[in-house]
């Protein structure tokens, strides 16, 4: 046995009881009902004109009905009279090529065939102009070069900063029309300034480029569209701060002030940008975002397929395993924050041989007198938290409180031979 493992080898795992989390599940069944009207609006049909060359934003991002929404707003222009045309707008993603954006797309549902027209992809930008701090402001050239531009995007908090905008349609056509360069741009000073960078962007190519309106979304806990909206370019200054506060009300969350240890069996980028959302574990990249649950120590298990080695994140992270670092593409990790400048969630955390010892890491260190009395939460990851697991320290809390039930009594973890969960 070696060293890490007989420090750990005495530490108790506690008994776990399944638990159902109440989120509210309202969703919009019929998109194409629900967002047709809102594009034939009159402030919105006023501003397309027949003949126009419309590019429309499209982005990386696992939006909720993405393929539908983007169908529909491409046969609202076309029935117009425009001739609509999608681009690639997702910073640096895709590998920073153009075929690489237009791959994305594809596994996203969306292709020329899905959406009804044309995909022109290129990394190639235009620079409009200067803000007062110095940053240059790209824009994609076949956007620029267009009569109008339409943005489709959600409305969600963002997981490394706090402002009146997050992520949204502006940032969208900040960071996401401005291509590598342009997200190379807003990251350049940091996350602490881009609470205010981001809408000064946007807003500097709005007042440029005829940006005719933005198609915004609002999902609920699980991920589906609950709101969708067309706002015109001053709607967008107006209003998208209050759908930030609509989307923050309908976040799914984990009901805990602190917890001693959260176990995170896998990240993923398509999961989150950061791996794991931050605003689900209370672990931000950068000290300029808060919010979510004290956690002492934090574990993530694995690797999601989809990530594709990518494991960005699991720096945030206090322990890991060995199968997740064997699994780890470092040249896809670390170009994450080498494009945010954010590097720490690309460090390797203190990693174990396996599950078990890991979650034993994390409890011998999470600061408590009595082992068998941790408080510990395990999740599959952050976008599934309907159903988690706590520890039996946390099952009196639990009992009364509102917005969760036990579905499952009390039942010891089950580890396989090499020491990792079923």
């Amino acid at each position: 046995m070696g060293i890490l493992q007989d420090l750990v080898k005495d530490i108790p795992i506690p008994r776990m009881a399944k638990v159902k989390v109440n989120f509210d599940d309202t969703k919009i069944e019929d998109i194409a009902s629900e967002l047709l009207p809102k594009l034939q609006r009159e402030q919105i049909t006023s501003r397309v004109k027949p003949g126009m060359e419309i590019a429309i934003a499209v982005g990386s991002r696992g939006l909720d009905r993405l393929v539908e929404i983007t169908a529909v707003t491409v046969k609202f222009l076309k029935d117009a009279g425009a001739k609509p045309f999608i681009v690639p707008s997702m910073g640096s993603h895709g590998g920073a090529t153009a075929e690489g954006q237009r791959e994305v797309l594809a596994h996203l549902g969306v292709t020329e065939e899905t959406a009804g027209c044309e995909i022109r992809s290129s990394m190639e930008v235009v620079q409009l102009g200067e803000l007062p701090n110095g940053l240059p402001v790209y824009l994609d050239k076949f956007a620029a070069a267009a009569d109008g531009i339409v943005v489709i995007n959600r409305v969600k908090p963002h997981t490394a900063f706090r402002g009146h905008v997050e992520s949204g349609i502006m940032k969208m056509i900040s960071i996401g029309l401005g291509k590598q360069r342009g997200a190379e741009a807003c990251h350049q000073l940091g996350f602490k300034y881009m609470a205010e960078n981001v809408p000064a962007m946007a807003k500097l190519i709005m007042e440029q480029k005829p940006v005719l309106f933005g198609v915004a979304s609002i999902e609920n806990a699980f991920d589906k569209v609950r709101y969708i909206e067309t706002l015109t370019p001053d709607e967008i200054v107006e209003r998208e701060p209050q759908f930030l506060a609509q989307a923050k009300e309908l976040l799914p969350k984990l009901f805990f002030d602190q917890l001693d240890v959260l176990i995170i069996d896998q990240i993923g980028k398509n999961i989150s940008g950061d791996g794991m959302d931050p605003n689900i574990t209370g672990r931000y990249p950068t000290p300029y975002a808060h919010g979510g649950p004290d956690v002492n120590k934090m574990a993530v298990l694995d690797l999601t397929h989809q990530t594709e080695g990518n494991a960005n994140g699991v720096g945030t992270a206090d322990f890991t395993t060995q199968r997740l670092v064997d699994k780890m593409d470092l040249e896809k990790t670390y170009a994450n924050g080498l494009t945010s400048t954010v590097v720490a969630p690309t460090k390797i955390a203190t990693t174990l041989p396996n599950d078990r010892e890991t979650i034993q890491a994390s409890i011998k260190t999470c600061n408590i007198l009595h082992f068998d009395q941790v408080k510990m939460v395990r999740i599959k990851n952050t976008l599934e938290i309907g159903e988690i697991e706590v520890s039996e320290a946390l099952l009196e809390y639990v009992k009364h409180h509102p917005r969760m039930e036990v579905v499952k009594d009390l039942y010891e973890l089950d580890f396989n031979n090499d020491g990792n969960l079923f």
